[in-house]
């Protein structure tokens, strides 16, 4: 637990909840029980943020939270769950008291587009750049300024942070980090040339530089989970280390066990 986990865990109260619910009918039958039991404070107010719904409303969540000190604790009232805690009614503020808190730090992409526009989204998941036409993709992959790979033909790469590593990077082949490590995965999507190139692991203090070649024949575009970018013609990649959410999780199923149960599945 890192130091400002630890300060969070200690000085964390459970007064005043707020809940945020996706709008599934499975999610807003919970969010009125839950508003009925416990109440329901305004976001600017509350000491706990309660996500009810499935992974794309927690990542959405921690987005619109970041760098604002509070803890988001998810329930599953979606499909797949993975960053979500059991829904249960009961004995809530008992779980946010003893749950575990993980601090996660969003990858920075920095993109140059084909008409020479600059934009900046934050990921919590990966960064992924994906051919748009049926055509693959050419690209120049640097790291630390220094070219590690002339070109890579492929229908596209991604950068995944340890929190995004079971989700498109696992699905593309990628490693499963655990969540306390301080590394990237960088991973194809369906390579082409070089054939057998099944990526790198990298430190997350590394800067990634995708350049596309040949951009207006072959067009790529960018995306930082859920803001994509399109006819991008350069990428930079890097954690950035200055801002922070804060996850939780019942104490009894944290993320690092969620993980290490990921990694013998397959």
């Amino acid at each position: 637990m890192s130091q400002l986990e630890a300060e969070v865990k200690r000085a964390i109260k459970c007064d005043k909840l707020a809940f945020l619910a996706s709008e599934t009918e499975e999610a807003q039958e919970a969010l009125q029980k839950l508003s009925a039991l416990y109440g329901n404070a305004r976001t600017k107010e509350a000491d706990v943020i309660i996500a009810l719904g499935g992974d794309g409303l927690m990542l959405q969540t921690l987005h619109a939270f970041m760098g604002t000190g509070k803890p988001i604790y998810g329930m599953n009232r979606g499909s797949v769950g993975f960053l979500m805690n059991e829904y249960r009614e009961e004995d809530l503020r008992e779980r946010l008291q003893s749950a575990d808190i993980t601090t996660i730090h969003p990858l920075r992409m920095e993109v140059v587009d084909h008409a020479g526009y600059s934009h900046v989204a934050r990921a919590i998941n990966e960064v992924s750049l994906i051919r748009q036409t049926s055509q693959a993709a050419r690209l120049k992959i640097s790291v630390d300024d220094r070219v590690r790979l002339e070109e890579l033909i492929c229908d596209g790469c991604l950068v995944a942070t340890p929190a995004g590593s079971t989700a498109y990077n696992l699905s593309a082949h990628g490693p499963i980090l655990p969540i306390s490590a301080s590394l990237l995965a960088l991973t194809p999507i369906s390579a082409f040339r070089p054939r057998r190139w099944r990526g790198a692991l990298l430190p997350n203090r590394a800067k990634v530089d995708i350049e596309v070649l040949d951009p207006l024949k072959r067009p790529v575009s960018a995306a930082a989970d859920h803001t994509e970018i399109r006819n991008v013609a350069k990428v930079t990649v890097h954690e950035d280390s200055e801002v922070e959410g804060l996850m939780m999780f019942d104490s009894d199923h944290g993320w690092d066990e969620r993980i290490l149960a990921e990694m013998f599945r397959y």
